[in-house]
């Protein structure tokens, strides 16, 4: 009616225009069209880790090398003792061992360790970012979403699976950050600690490495994966911004939490000096530190360890999933959550029902759908008799 008087009246408005557009169905079958499964190979897969290997590797050498100096800050709070050592540096707090290593060690004493450090950090977070990404493809539901406890697992075999590397890559680290602590003492080079542990040496204290790493890796990833979606714009996308934020946070309670298990670890790593307490294991350092520091002693260096893990495992996780975007190989598989851009909904630009429609076809037939469906005709369909006789 609207359109007759408009007719009548000599003008057409927008609004006579949006009458006959094509309706809601049309574009929802467009862009709501199904997926096609692709056939990946074992070879296709293994292809896709390496190629997420490579990219953690680079990520966790960004990440390690930009908060190094809280680290090892972290290191020498948590190895200082109830008792002093003569010509041993006492800090008080956080503050005071950062301003006391660059007074007595210079600015590259921060850095005691890093080279080491980078070496390992590369395939230990390397591992761990594809264990989770692999395990999350494997454990998703068949619509592509996937439940906490996947994400749980996901994370847990994440933090396991970076053992191998992380133990003997922090035990060498840790050695060299607390070599400067003693003034004038010998001069203690990587070469040398892996000489003087051997090879079962370096996984001195795995124990307590799993006690921390697996419980921190399953609260991490699951935090991020829920932080990432919340943070990300009504399309789903992920600004860089936001990715950073989503990462550092979930840092705080997953590194803060798990702070006992780093120092009880730290403690069986570090070589014990004259009058200072010496460990058998697990249980015998918790005990011992319990008995003759009390429970605040397992909290020593936690803000530092949250200050150091929350930026970076964000400036890791930003690079690793920057990195993806910017460097994309398509396996086949699933693309990282947050990376695609929103669809543009202009018939245009949206794919057709029917393949076979290319061109102008495609809006002339959105077009004559909007009509029919406005107006209750049935427009006559033109049939190919040539395919129809081939048929």
């Amino acid at each position: 009616m609207v359109l007759m008087v408009s007719f009548v009246s000599r003008r057409i408005r927008m609004g006579d225009i949006d009458k006959i557009a094509p309706g809601a169905d049309l574009v929802r079958q467009q862009t709501e069209q199904p997926k096609t499964e692709v056939d990946r190979t074992v070879l296709v897969q293994v292809a896709e880790s390496v190629y997420r290997f490579a990219l953690g590797s680079v990520a966790g050498a960004t990440g390690a090398t930009a908060v190094y100096p809280i680290d090892l800050v972290k290191t020498r709070m948590q190895n200082q003792r109830g008792g002093s050592v003569v010509g041993e540096l006492m800090y008080k707090n956080s503050i005071d061992c950062f301003t006391k290593v660059v007074r007595f060690e210079g600015i590259f004493g921060l850095y005691r360790g890093l080279l080491p450090q980078i070496v390992g950090v590369a395939p230990e977070k390397a591992i761990k970012l594809t264990m989770n990404d692999l395990v999350r493809d494997k454990v998703r539901n068949k619509d592509g979403s996937l439940p906490l406890w996947g994400e749980i697992l996901a994370g847990g075999c994440a933090g396991g699976s970076q053992v191998m590397f992380t133990n003997p890559l922090e035990i060498v680290k840790i050695r060299l950050q607390v070599a400067g602590e003693i003034a004038g003492g010998p001069r203690v080079s990587a070469i040398n600690v892996i000489k003087d542990l051997g090879i079962f040496g370096l996984y001195k204290g795995a124990r307590a490495c799993f006690l921390r790493d697996i419980p921190f890796s399953a609260l991490y990833f699951t935090s991020y994966a829920h932080l990432k979606k919340y943070f990300a714009d009504e399309n789903g996308h992920n600004s860089p911004l936001s990715l950073l934020t989503a990462a550092t946070i979930s840092g705080a309670p997953a590194a803060s939490l798990v702070t006992p298990a780093d120092v009880i670890k730290t403690r069986l790593q570090v070589v014990a000096r004259s009058g200072q307490t010496t460990y058998a294991g697990v249980f015998d350092c918790a005990r011992k530190i319990w008995a003759e520091e009390g429970g605040t002693a397992f909290w020593k260096g936690a803000g530092a360890r949250v200050c150091r893990s929350s930026p970076q495992f964000g400036v890791t996780l930003l690079t690793y999933e920057l990195l993806q975007r910017y460097l994309p190989v398509d396996f086949g598989g699933n693309q990282p959550e947050g990376s695609k851009t929103s669809k543009s909904m202009h018939l245009a630009d949206l794919p057709p029902v029917n393949p076979e429609h290319i061109g102008g076809l495609r809006l002339a037939v959105a077009t004559f759908t909007g009509v029919e469906s406005k107006f209750g005709l049935f427009l006559p369909k033109f049939r190919n008799p040539i395919a129809k006789v081939e048929s």
